[in-house]
This record gives C-alpha cells, sequence and structure tokens, in this order.
C-alpha cells in the first residue's frame, strides 16, 4: 500500500524540519515536499500531488489565508490541515482559516523543553489528522473491534424516548470540523429558543473563548465560554473551556456549570462522555443530545446512558461530517434516533425541543 504523500508549508526552516522528521518517522507518512511560502507551494501542488498539505498561518509574499483560499478554488476536496499558534492572533487566524475552508489544525509546540518532545507532540496530534482526512487508507487498514460491539444494540435499549416527553437541555459534542457544523446548527435556532444548550467542542484553552465570541457574532443567540459558577437559562448557549471537564450541579432550585480538570477520558478534556453522563443524572429522559463531526469515539458512551435513561440521541451524518468518527461510532451502536445531515439538524433540534413542550402543556390541560 502506498504511503499518504504530505506537503508540508512552513517559512521557518526549523519548523519545516520539525515536521518533516516527525512525519517521516511514521512509516504510513512521507514528506512529498516543502515549500517556504504559498506561491511555492501553490506551484508544488502539481508536481507532487500531495495527499494532505500542513499550512502555516503566516508567511512572506503569500500567506497561509491567502494560500488556503487559493487551494480551494483548484482543489476544492484537498484536505489542509492549518498550523497555528496559540496566540490571540493565531487563534482568531485559525477560526478564520476554518470557515474559509481548512479542514482542522494543529498548535505549534510551545514551551515543551525539547526537540525530542516537540517531534512527539506533532506525532500526537498531528499524525491521527493526516491519518484520519484519508477515507482510501482507513480503508486498508485493518479494522479495530467496533466500539459497539461493547455497547447494547438500540434494540435492547432499557429505556426509550416517548413522543411527548419534554427537552429541557440539548447537549451538544463536536471535535473535527466542529466550529463550523456548530455556526451551521446555532445560527439557525431562534433566539428565543426554551431551554438551554450546551457544548463540548474539543479544543485547546484560549480557542474555546474566541469560539463563543465568534458565534456569539453570528447568531442570534447569547454564546459564552462557560464559567465555574455560570447558572444555565433557556435560550443560553454555554461551550466548555479548553482543558477543563464541564458537568452540571444542582444550586437550589438552580442548574450550574462545574469545571474540573479530572484525568482525560478518550484522550480529551474536555471530554464529550464526561459531560453526556453529568446531563443525564441531571436531566435524565428530558435531555436532547446531539453528536456532531469529530474524529474518534468520544460521547458514545455518553450516549448511551442517555438513551438507557429515555432521553434523545441525533448524530450528524456521514455524508455532511468532516470526519464520521464521533457520530458514526454512535450511529453503528444503534444508539441514534435520527442521523440527519447538517442542515436540517437545527430545524429537528427546535421541532422536537418545541414539540415536546407543548405535548406536555396538553396533558396537563386534558388532566
Amino acid at each position: 500500500m502506498r504511503k499518504i504523500r504530505v506537503l508540508v508549508v512552513d517559512d521557518s526552516t526549523v519548523i519545516r524540519r520539525l515536521l518533516t522528521d516527525s512525519l517521516a518517522s511514521d512509516p504510513d507518512l512521507e514528506v512529498a515536499g516543502t515549500a517556504a511560502n504559498g506561491k511555492i507551494a501553490l506551484a508544488k501542488i502539481p508536481q507532487i500531488n500531495p495527499d494532505v498539505i500542513t499550512l502555516d498561518m503566516e508567511m512572506p509574499e503569500m500567506d497561509g489565508i491567502t494560500t488556503l483560499v487559493e487551494i480551494r478554488k483548484l482543489y476544492p476536496k484537498l484536505p489542509v490541515i492549518m498550523f497555528s499558534t496559540l496566540t490571540q492572533r493565531g487563534v482568531e487566524a485559525t477560526l478564520n482559516a476554518l470557515a474559509k475552508g481548512a479542514n482542522d489544525y494543529v498548535t505549534k509546540p510551545a514551551n515543551v523543553g525539547s526537540v525530542t518532545a516537540a517531534m512527539q507532540n506533532v506525532r500526537n496530534e498531528l499524525v491521527p489528522k493526516i491519518k484520519a482526512f484519508c477515507p482510501w487508507f482507513a480503508k486498508c487498514q485493518i479494522a479495530k473491534p467496533p466500539l459497539r460491539a461493547s455497547i447494547q444494540p438500540k434494540s435492547s435499549v432499557q429505556s426509550k424516548p416517548s413522543e411527548s416527553s419534554r427537552i429541557d437541555i440539548v447537549a451538544i459534542g463536536s471535535s473535527t470540523g466542529g466550529p463550523n457544523a456548530l455556526q451551521a446548527v446555532l445560527s439557525k435556532i431562534p433566539a428565543d429558543f426554551p431551554v438551554p444548550i450546551v457544548i463540548v467542542q474539543h479544543m485547546p484553552p484560549v480557542f474555546t473563548k474566541h469560539l463563543a465570541d465568534r458565534l456569539h457574532q453570528l447568531t442570534s443567540l447569547t454564546v459564552v465560554e462557560a464559567k465555574r459558577g455560570d447558572t444555565i437559562f433557556p435560550g443560553g448557549v454555554w461551550i466548555a473551556p479548553g482543558d477543563y471537564h464541564m458537568t452540571l450541579s444542582r444550586v437550589g432550585t438552580s442548574v450550574q456549570v462545574d469545571l474540573n480538570q479530572g484525568t482525560p477520558e478518550n484522550s480529551c478534556r474536555p471530554a464529550v462522555d464526561v459531560w453526556f453522563r453529568s446531563v443525564n443524572e441531571m436531566f435524565g429522559p428530558n435531555v436532547l443530545s446531539v453528536v456532531l463531526t469529530g474524529m474518534g469515539q468520544d460521547g458514545a458512551r455518553g450516549c448511551e446512558a442517555i438513551r438507557n435513561a429515555g432521553g434523545r440521541v441525533f448524530a450528524q451524518d456521514e455524508e455532511t461530517s468532516v470526519v464520521w468518527g464521533m457520530p458514526g461510532a454512535v450511529a453503528q451502536a444503534g444508539l441514534a434516533d435520527k442521523i440527519l445531515p447538517l442542515d436540517k439538524i437545527a430545524d429537528e433540534i427546535v421541532r422536537e425541543t418545541v414539540q415536546g413542550r407543548k405535548a406536555r402543556i396538553l396533558e396537563k390541560v386534558g388532566t
């Protein structure tokens, strides 16, 4: 089987060498070429025919965003992973790049102590993403035991959701491709939405605050990065901060956000499974959980708990997902009540939530 061909684009000689050495150490990858700026990269693409491009943000002559725009015009399906810095400017540029068509991003290693540690950091973060964006490669791999082998199929789930059960909270989990997917969903939800929406998006610190601010500006909803002690309320949207698990606690008659730095789950913190378990414990059958695009299987076990309690589960479909890992694990385990394309998810969230609440009102009137 042929190797995955990578084009590394970065103006720093040190970073190009670091990336080249890190990627070349994986037997499935081949650095097919390097470029010091976007102009050179565009000239090399037809020559070396890469499967994936890693693209720096700040470069002379043609920067990362400009290069990305040109790549998307010429090669709309060629995977591009941005290589960004954990600075305010770098985070804003990264979110802009994702909005303009970048598939994902990796943060440059900082304060890791040694070149060896930096290379390991790159391998841990970048290599799985490169492989995830090459479906032909994944199909050639020996499949790991599927998660569904350890999860009950839908036919044996203990409690099934009632059509008239009231939705009191919407819990969303997302990862790779999530920022754009979240924008697509939240932009179609009205400002007077009758329940809170609380989200775990796999992102490092700093990124989640900027993501919340961006979604606040681009939607009609009030979107914030969650803080410990925040009281959740109808129509509000909270996003878990990077590097913190998010849970809920009841204080008097209110429900508040709690945060902790417990052990990562599924190699993630925040983890969707941690969040889904907590919201299930607090709201039981009145949860609507939504799993959007993302690598890995985070969220599947939390969905199992939600289904067992009688809550509802939506999963994004494969065609509209950037990576059908997280929603795919839920769907393949038989845990999804609905598998939906991205452009239909918001409508179904609103319909299920409003319909369920109206049904409960009618039941009370009838009695």
